[in-house]
């Protein structure tokens, strides 16, 4: 099954069956490699050996449950792929929303860093910004629609985050998605978004080429 099939049935609360599973699938690209865990069944995108993967998982002295967002096991994929992460996130998603944002948006420059620090990670990258943040919104893992904020640190804790990821979902095609990722321990940045209406979906770990993004 390709990833973007089942990350469209999760979207939609359709989820692998909670059986302490692991099913691995094909990259949907050469950039997008990773470890999605749903409720006790994980899915890994990565063009490697299946066989191996399993029998990697099937050797760690831990909970079956957790063994694929165990350190080690993470440690060892990165070391044999040759590729490196950031941090293991919460993935989140909502639905499209219809008519203009609530925020008074201003969209940036194609060469704004935020653009070209999206652009590592996303296609079709888009950026606007509100007094005292920024929203990014672009296609990332298997052609999904994901957003990215930033809220300065003055204007933090007036609901600005909440209103910039809410104003996201007004700004993708009608009847899509909205996905979004957050570190575990940003909670601030976990209510903004559960807030603005996005729902937990599972934890998310992206292994990133040394050499670079690359379709």
């Amino acid at each position: 099954m390709e990833l973007a099939k089942i990350l469209e049935a999760a979207a939609g609360g359709i989820f692998p069956p909670a059986d302490g599973g692991t099913t691995v699938v094909p990259q949907p690209s050469e950039r997008d490699a990773g470890v999605l865990a749903f409720t006790a069944h994980t899915v890994i995108f990565l063009d490697d050996d299946p066989t191996w993967i399993h029998a990697t998982i099937a050797g760690l002295d831990c909970d079956p449950l957790a063994a694929t967002m165990n350190p080690v096991f993470l440690a060892v994929l990165m070391a044999r792929t040759g590729r490196t992460t950031e941090t293991i996130d919460l993935l989140t998603v909502a639905p499209a929303l219809s008519g203009p944002p609530p925020l008074a948006l201003t969209e940036q420059e194609k060469d704004h860093p935020r653009v070209r620090r999206a652009l590592s990670h996303r296609d079709d990258v888009r950026t606007w910004s509100a007094p005292g943040g920024l929203l990014t919104v672009g296609r990332g893992v298997a052609g999904r629609w994901e957003v990215s904020i930033e809220v300065d640190e003055q204007a933090r804790d007036r609901g600005l985050g909440r209103a910039l990821a809410l104003s996201a979902r007004h700004l993708i095609p009608a009847g899509a998605v909205l996905w979004s990722q957050q570190a575990a321990g940003n909670a601030r940045s976990i209510r903004a978004f559960q807030s603005a209406g996005y729902r937990p979906v599972g934890a998310e770990i992206l292994l990133h080429s040394k050499s670079g993004p690359r379709r």
